[in-house]
């Protein structure tokens, strides 16, 4: 079946006949699953590394690792440790693109706000504080506490 037929079906109706050719071989499904997870998490760093404005070697410097292991994430798919991690500053990018133009999430994520002590969200973010990231994004476009 081509790729446009493909996608041209519904996703559930795919999922069911998956389902039930793999049923013989349950590994077969869970090396599938596995396979469609680290794409989902690759595409999300991919993502955050855009939106953001970082390269590979910033990105090395946010999560500790050598630019290489970036890299190697991107093509290969990201380790389980690194998966929060990423989903946290999945998640804050979404907020931040849902609020701000593209074009200044690079600037929003670098400039240092006294809400964060001082600390801007890549700094958050290279301390291993990626939940703080998030959260940090939430409050930014908190607008229940805002008073006509």
């Amino acid at each position: 079946m081509a790729n446009a037929e493909l996608l041209d079906r519904d996703p559930r109706e795919v999922a069911d006949e998956l389902v039930a050719a793999g049923s013989a071989d349950p590994d077969w499904l869970d090396a599938f699953a596995a396979e469609l997870d680290g794409r989902l998490a690759r595409g999300q760093l991919a993502r955050v590394l855009a939106v953001w404005g970082l390269s590979q070697a910033d990105a090395a410097a946010v999560f500790g690792v050598s630019r290489q292991a970036v890299s190697k994430w991107l093509r290969g798919g990201l380790p389980s440790a690194r998966l929060e991690a990423v989903a946290d500053l999945a998640a804050a990018t979404d907020l931040l693109l849902r609020y701000l133009r593209r074009d200044r999430v690079p600037a929003v994520v670098r400039r240092p706000a006294p809400a964060l002590d001082g600390r801007s969200l890549l700094d958050l973010a290279s301390a291993g504080q990626t939940r703080e990231v998030l959260a940090a994004a939430r409050a930014m476009f908190d607008l229940h506490g805002v008073h006509a």
